[in-house]
């Protein structure tokens, strides 16, 4: 119990040497001191501090070199703080003002990652992830070569996956609450928007599946076109998917699909089809 005290003491007399060096100094006149502490607190990561002093010294270090390396330090500050907001706003004001410096390319991709670290989760508002996605791609294609791409390129397949997350479950959705018009629409925008994604065959059935559901729904003068509608997206995916685990379910919605509109013999292309399969 002595050692616990005795180490305790020495833990608090530490603790307020160093808030006592760290207040002396933020009272300082002397900028040259402020901003070698500043520096200091950065590279042993103390990252608060060296902000609080950033923040001090700035507006006094314009037009040299210790005002681009305090600014470039700070911006890093706030990344490490977890302030992303105000780190992504600080690097792009970096590259802007010292477009020549040798640390531009470096603060162009902090502020991907910054806008980055602010997308949420696929189910809310993707604003920041379209934005993220931008200043990724614009990274990528100003600095084609850089070491950072490979990072840059994953991180933009991850945002792009989160964003065909949404767009998969918005319109899986529209067909699970009856909105069948809006899922036929939301089915063809997703297979436009990711012609190469996973879900696809998923959607190719259940537009078949809404299509079908949005014929069965309609006013009467409506009915005809919609069946035919259903129609030729069963065909579509029977085209593209010939050995999918939602065939025999498709094949339904085709047949009844295909008996609404008057049978076989109202069109000679469905009967060629149908014989084909």
């Amino acid at each position: 119990m002595r050692t616990f005290i005795r180490f305790a003491a020495v833990i608090l007399v530490v603790l307020a040497s160093s808030c006592s060096k760290f207040s002396r100094i933020q009272k300082s006149t002397d900028i040259n001191e402020k901003y070698q502490a500043a520096v200091s607190y950065y590279e042993k990561k103390e990252y608060y501090k060296a902000d609080l002093l950033f923040e001090e010294i700035i507006p006094l270090l314009k037009g040299n070199r210790e005002s681009e390396l305090a600014q470039f330090y700070q911006a890093y500050c706030k990344y490490n703080l977890g302030n992303f907001i105000e780190s992504e706003y600080l690097f792009k004001r970096f590259y802007e003002t010292f477009s020549r410096s040798d640390m531009a390319e470096e603060a162009m991709h902090m502020r991907a990652l910054s806008l980055y670290e602010q997308s949420p989760t696929y189910e809310l508002d993707q604003t920041s992830t379209l934005a993220a996605i931008t200043a990724l791609q614009t990274y990528i294609n100003a600095y084609p070569e850089s070491k950072r791409v490979e990072r840059a390129t994953n991180l933009l397949r991850e945002l792009r996956g989160k964003l065909e997350k949404k767009a998969y479950e918005q319109a899986v959705l529209y067909a699970k609450i009856g909105d069948y018009k809006a899922a036929v629409v939301a089915f063809n925008n997703f297979q436009r928007g990711y012609p190469d994604s996973d879900y696809n065959e998923e959607i190719a059935f259940l537009r078949v599946q809404s299509a079908y559901n949005l014929a069965k729904q309609s006013i009467q003068t409506k009915k005809n076109d919609r069946f035919r509608e259903a129609i030729g997206y069963y065909q579509t995916f029977i085209d593209q998917y010939p050995q999918s685990r939602y065939l025999k379910d498709a094949e339904k919605y085709y047949s009844d699909s295909v008996q609404e509109v008057g049978g076989l013999g109202a069109n000679p292309d469905l009967q060629s089809s149908n014989n084909n399969k």
